[in-house]
């Protein structure tokens, strides 16, 4: 049997009474970092032997885990902080114990996302958790454009030393009055909720950097935002112009067309095609040179 055992993400004294039965019942604990539980374990006098399964070690790990479990083995995971496999490792070996048969329970813990939201001020009755996003600044900025109309609040994981750019990027890309948070050090001594706009909230975390744990909370798109005004028009500005100015910034034919297509509330093969064919009419472009087998 696999329990999914939610951590605190901060205050140890968040960790529930069947949380610590739990992990003092099994026979083994998978953890992301064997130190870091180690005074969390001491103090409830909890004896259970730990192993380390992360990231980089979870394709080796889970068929280990999976062989242990057959012969009859308990086996509590757990991540540094928060609940396993939430943008933490997890996701492989809980779907590897699923496909064995075995048993998955969860014994739910804090949440970083619900948390932040709770505090955040903004709308929450319906939400998207965005997890970390991508740390090259084209794939970024792409990922920040085919957000632009998201009519739900966004959640983010951020970490402290990109804060400042990342919040510049999501000012240019959602309009700079759009309404957000900065969450940080949740549940901790220092825990702090600064809400403004964004362009607001870029220009502090530019000038001053943040320190700890970073939850950004983004409110969605309104009718009748300005951003809401400015994807519009590059909607209807001539998409082959649109999605030649991304490639030019490092994304594929196809992934461009993705990004306009979403902006544009357009099909994404509806631009692909009209890229293509707005190539082949430009005599200085090489018509086979439009990715289209990407």
């Amino acid at each position: 049997m696999l329990y999914v055992v939610g951590m605190p993400i901060g205050d140890s004294g968040d960790t529930s009474p069947r949380a610590i039965a739990i992990l003092g019942q099994v026979d083994l604990i998978a953890c992301e970092d064997t130190r870091r539980i180690a005074p969390l374990l001491a103090a409830h006098g909890i004896r259970t032997p730990t192993l380390s399964y992360f990231e980089h070690n979870e394709e080796r790990r889970a068929p280990e885990l999976i062989e242990r479990m057959r012969r009859g083995a308990r086996i509590a995971l757990v991540t540094d902080a928060g609940t396993p496999a939430i943008s933490d490792p997890g996701f492989r070996l809980v779907r590897d114990a699923l496909d064995a048969g075995m048993r998955v329970a969860a014994i739910p813990g804090p949440s970083a996302v619900i948390a932040a939201l709770s505090i955040a001020g903004l709308p929450t009755d319906r939400f998207t958790f965005e997890g970390f996003l991508p740390s090259k600044p084209v794939s970024r900025r792409s990922e920040l454009m085919a957000l632009a109309r998201e009519r739900r609040t966004m959640v983010f994981f951020e970490a402290a030393r990109r804060l400042g750019s990342t919040l510049q990027e999501m000012a240019a890309a959602f309009g700079e009055r759009r309404e957000a948070a900065v969450v940080r050090e949740i549940s901790k001594t220092y825990e702090e909720v600064v809400r403004a706009s964004l362009g607001d909230l870029a220009a502090r975390f530019t000038e001053s950097s943040a320190r700890g744990e970073i939850t950004l909370v983004v409110a969605g798109m309104e009718r009748g935002d300005s951003s809401q005004g400015r994807a519009d028009e590059a909607g209807a500005a001539a998409p082959a112009i649109s999605v030649e100015l991304l490639c030019e910034a490092g994304l594929s034919l196809k992934q461009a067309s993705a990004v306009i297509a979403r902006l544009g509330g357009r099909r994404r093969r509806e631009v692909y095609q009209d890229a293509v064919a707005a190539r082949r009419t430009r005599p200085n472009d090489d018509p086979q040179n439009d990715d289209s087998n990407d």
